[in-house]
């Protein structure tokens, strides 16, 4: 049987998901194409959803371990129950992905279970999960097939030993000593989870700091954190492979975990039939700022394109790309997409930061307000950090947001909605919050940044 569909999107992540949606509330007749079982692609499945459950049960552990007794709460012996860790894990995954395929029979998205190739700029053929095969035509087609973790010289990922982030989210038992090459967001993250559980973890990273693109001194501060709690570093080093190498340092660990960074995943999809070609780094590129392809109805969103490999910026890229097909425009700013750590403390940041502001010659202003000087920080005993915002030191505009601490993923989303308005330092320090709460350290912040902080 031949269907034919008003838009088909390829891959069924953050992007995917979401644009699968917006379309068919859009009105247009939408089918999504997952090889999975589940819906959500890596986000849901083995990324950002299931680390974020292990980094706040691993933290409340660590928590009962080393923070009960000075808060005034005897529990007596803490023990990991590693396998419960790793169940309540899965819940949550399950019950998201189970929540968006029900999203997509509310809003009349069809789902088809396989893989699907592009068999010219219209026709996709689907390989069924289930056996067989099925043909269909889209008038649109939107490629949101994301990306996978990037492979390393000298390293057979098994996943048991050699682990990517997936093999590092359900790991058996502790081990004893775990490397993690890459310190950026992954590796920082899971490092953190076996740390608190009870491994002697090492980040080798290449460059000279930690978390790629974070301001610098933000860095060092997250650095010295991370290193307190008991994670090694060694900065500025090159991993050679995974053999002992004479005159060179070794490292022995029962776990290896890979974070060096991500590649689009475009397996199998079949681009040359539909006359598109990656560019050399394998990202579908795109023709114009309405996600189009070199071909006209075929766009792109995602890790699977440029731009920073976010969940976050697929969904609006997702969005943005249906717009487009159906009235002809969408937008994204690029320029206000947030980046989180969710390590403890967590590390957040939006814009510009000082090095990028001098390297285009741009006159700024900081303002920087510690977390030890909050009030809501200091009852909780959790003001380790600070926040520091960055402004146009002629017109006051918030350039950049940068903040380490508690809560800093969510009070990140105050300084994009300021920046996406184009506010100023003193609009935000002008805007009554609430008293006590983390979020009067980005106001103070912000009082700095055009005249003074009242508390610091």
């Amino acid at each position: 049987m031949h269907v034919e569909f008003d838009t088909v999107v390829i891959g069924a992540g953050p992007g995917g998901y979401v644009a699968a949606i917006k379309a068919a509330q859009l009105g247009q007749k939408t089918a999504c194409i997952e090889k999975r079982e589940t819906l959500g692609g890596t986000c849901l499945n083995v990324g950002c959803i299931p680390s974020k459950a292990m980094l706040h049960n691993s933290h409340l552990y660590h928590e009962a371990q080393h923070g009960f007794a000075k808060r005034g709460i005897d529990v007596g012996e803490v023990k990991l129950n590693l396998p419960n860790l790793l169940a309540d894990k899965e819940k949550a995954v399950k019950g998201l992905t189970q929540g968006i395929a029900f999203l997509f029979k509310k809003n009349n998205v069809e789902w088809l279970k396989g893989t699907g190739t592009l068999k010219s700029a219209n026709e996709i053929e689907v390989s069924l999960n289930d056996g067989g095969k099925e043909s269909i035509t889209a008038k649109n087609i939107i490629i949101a097939t994301g990306s996978e973790p990037a492979p390393f010289p000298g390293f057979e990922i098994d996943e048991k030993q050699i682990v990517t982030s997936t093999g590092a989210l359900s790991l058996e038992k502790v081990p004893e000593k775990m490397i993690v090459i890459g310190g950026g967001v992954i590796g920082l993250e899971l490092g953190s989870v076996w740390s608190r559980l009870g491994s002697e973890v090492t980040v080798v990273e290449y460059l000279p700091a930690i978390g790629a693109g974070m301001d610098a001194e933000l860095a060092k501060a997250f650095q010295r954190s991370l290193t307190k709690q008991g994670l090694k570093f060694k900065t500025s080093t090159k991993v050679i492979d995974s053999e002992k190498k004479d005159g060179k340092e070794t490292l022995e660990a029962d776990v290896v975990l890979l974070s060096v960074g991500r590649r689009p995943y475009t397996e199998g999809l079949g681009l040359e039939n539909a006359g598109i070609k990656p560019d050399a780094k394998g990202r579908i590129e795109l023709a114009d700022g309405a996600f189009r392809t070199s071909v006209p109805n075929i766009r792109v969103i995602g890790d699977v394109t440029v731009g920073p490999m976010l969940a976050h910026k697929a969904e609006e890229e997702g969005i943005a790309a249906v717009e487009h097909i159906t009235n002809g425009y969408g937008h994204v700013n690029y320029d206000v997409i947030p980046s989180v750590i969710y390590t403890h403390p967590e590390v957040a940041w939006v814009g510009k930061n000082e090095q990028q502001l001098k390297e285009e010659g741009v006159k700024y202003k900081i303002g920087s307000f510690p977390f030890t000087a909050n009030s809501r920080a200091k009852t909780i005993d959790d003001a380790e950090g600070l926040v520091k915002i960055i402004t146009d030191a002629e017109t006051d505009r918030i350039l950049g947001a940068h903040i380490i601490g508690p809560n800093a993923g969510e009070m990140i989303a105050e300084a994009c909605l300021a920046m996406e308005y184009g506010g100023s330092a003193e609009d935000v320090a002008r805007t009554c919050h609430a008293h006590p709460t983390m979020a009067e350290a980005f106001k103070e912040a912000c009082m700095a940044a055009y005249s003074k902080a009242i508390h610091a």
